[in-house]
């Protein structure tokens, strides 16, 4: 690309991409005076899981048993690391974060949201 140093990057508008809607789920909540848009979920939360993501969208990265990453919110990586066999918890996430996943992801069944869970 032959663009000058000094040129800003280009930007997306804010409502160009609008957040993918979960089939059977509600919309995130409408508050008057608040960003018309629904919140976006995780790179860790499975297209089919319909929870909402529980504090930051980067809190912690996954590691599966092949070297892939994956960021995502503490509950969505708890449901992540339950599903995948011989996946660990990133070495950098701080260590309550790190084991709050590990006992979430302890209770849970591999693919919890499709028994409700």
């Amino acid at each position: 690309m032959n663009q000058p140093l000094n040129t800003p990057p280009p930007r997306r508008p804010a409502d160009a991409n609008p957040a993918p809607q979960v089939p059977g789920t509600n919309p995130a909540p409408q508050v008057p005076g608040a960003n018309s848009t629904p919140s976006i979920r995780c790179p860790a939360a499975a297209a089919k899981d319909p929870t909402p993501c529980e504090g930051p969208q980067d809190a912690a990265t996954i590691i599966d048993r092949h070297g892939r990453e994956s960021a995502g919110c503490v509950h969505h990586c708890a449901r992540l690391l339950a599903g995948l066999e011989g996946a660990r918890v990133h070495p950098f996430v701080p260590a309550p974060q790190a084991l709050d996943i590990y006992s979430r992801a302890r209770e849970l069944p591999p693919f919890a949201w499709e028994i409700g869970r």
